[in-house]
């Protein structure tokens, strides 16, 4: 019995010193940042789409049966590329049957040019009559008008005859053929296929009245829409890498969105050479969603924190600050603009103050604390002026 006692003492004893081991030895330790100027670039990011700057349907301007496509579907064509070529017989007997019938009658319109100059030579004579020099010139002038008709018959000919060959009016991507070779088409048979222009693009994205005013007053003295670049973030998360320009603004606010419409155009080369006839890959597309971001062309200085220090609760965004007696004190912050990683102060900070980054668990309003250096922010990529964000 005497050993057991022995043992339990002992067990209580290095319990009762693992436990004062862990306790804290005054207070506790946490890392600060210096509140100061950054530079920041600013930037706006909204929801936009794609949309091809030329797109053609291209559709028969006559009936006659489809004879030939001569295009590779889904590939990309050049201005005045020959797509389509139609039945070409029937269009060809009628620009001969017209020529024939300007020959006809510019043959009786020369016949009666003869008799008007025959008539009108006989009035000087005693066989001379008006009644037939009048009758020569209505004869002679109906035989004119037969000839303009007779022509402009014959040019409609032509038209229709060259109708029968579709080129292509604009550049890009052509889309499948709607209609197979062998069928008959007509301006009533819809589109035979599309082509997308696909270099550059547009992309189109809404942004609320209020913010349009925002963006104008934040660079009305830096040049309006010059002072920014458009950027976009791809669906992969990808962010692009070419920069584009807003080009055009709507002149109305959507009433029921209470938005208004803006545009930029953007390039949108291949990403790769590819062989003639064949797919030609970009990475824009007619119609895809896209993340826009509006940024200015020169970053801005404004007072900027580490984004894991602020914290928000249900009356808004508040950080730790370590005063000089080391105490720590609940400071309520107005931000700005922000990135993932920086937090842009607008207001309830001063350069130069010391907040908590590291070990906030540990912080209450009014604890002394021992502040120390807080660890540095991983490695990154990005440029030194960082890209501010909607908060």
């Amino acid at each position: 019995m005497r050993s057991t006692g022995t043992l339990t003492l002992a067990a209580l004893l290095t319990v009762a010193s693992a436990a004062s081991a862990q306790m804290p030895g005054g207070p506790p330790s946490v890392g600060v940042v210096r509140v100061e100027q950054t530079a920041i670039t600013e930037t706006s990011e909204f929801i936009g789409r794609v949309q091809a700057i030329e797109r053609v349907a291209l559709t028969a301007r006559v009936t006659a049966f489809l004879d030939q496509r001569l295009f590779k579907e889904g590939t990309e064509v050049n201005q005045g590329d020959l797509l389509y070529r139609l039945e070409r017989g029937p269009f060809e007997a009628a620009v001969q049957q017209q020529e024939a019938a300007v020959a006809d009658t510019s043959a009786r319109l020369a016949n009666a040019n003869i008799q008007l100059a025959r008539a009108q030579s006989l009035m000087s004579g005693p066989a001379g009559q008006r009644s037939n020099v009048d009758d020569a010139i209505a004869n002679q002038r109906s035989l004119a008008a037969q000839v303009q008709s007779a022509q402009a018959q014959l040019h409609v000919a032509q038209i229709n005859l060259a109708y029968t060959e579709i080129h292509a009016p604009v550049a890009g991507e052509i889309s499948r053929t709607s209609i197979t070779v062998g069928n008959v088409v007509s301006p009533g048979s819809g589109p035979l296929a599309s082509i997308v222009s696909q270099d550059p693009m547009y992309v189109l994205f809404p942004v609320a009245s209020r913010t349009l005013t925002e963006l104008q007053k934040r660079y009305a003295d830096k040049g309006g829409t010059n002072a920014v670049v458009v950027k976009l973030r791809l669906p992969d998360g990808s962010m692009y890498d070419r920069e584009g320009k807003i080009d055009y603004v709507e002149p109305t606010v959507s009433a029921t969105t209470d938005t208004i419409l803006m545009r930029a155009r953007i390039a949108n080369p291949a990403r790769a050479k590819s062989e003639s006839g064949q797919p030609v890959e970009r990475r824009l597309v007619d119609g895809a969603f896209v993340n826009v971001l509006v940024e200015g062309v020169q970053p801005v200085m404004a007072l900027g924190i580490p984004r894991k220090a602020v914290l928000s609760d249900q009356q808004g965004d508040y950080v730790y600050v370590v005063g000089a007696d080391k105490k720590v004190e609940q400071r309520r912050i107005q931000l700005g603009q922000s990135t993932p990683t920086t937090a842009v102060v607008a207001g309830g900070l001063k350069d130069g103050e010391m907040v908590v980054s590291d070990g906030i668990q540990r912080v209450r309003p009014g604890i002394e604390v021992s502040p120390g250096p807080a660890s540095p922010p991983p490695a990154s990529p990005a440029p030194a002026a960082q890209t501010a964000g909607k908060s």
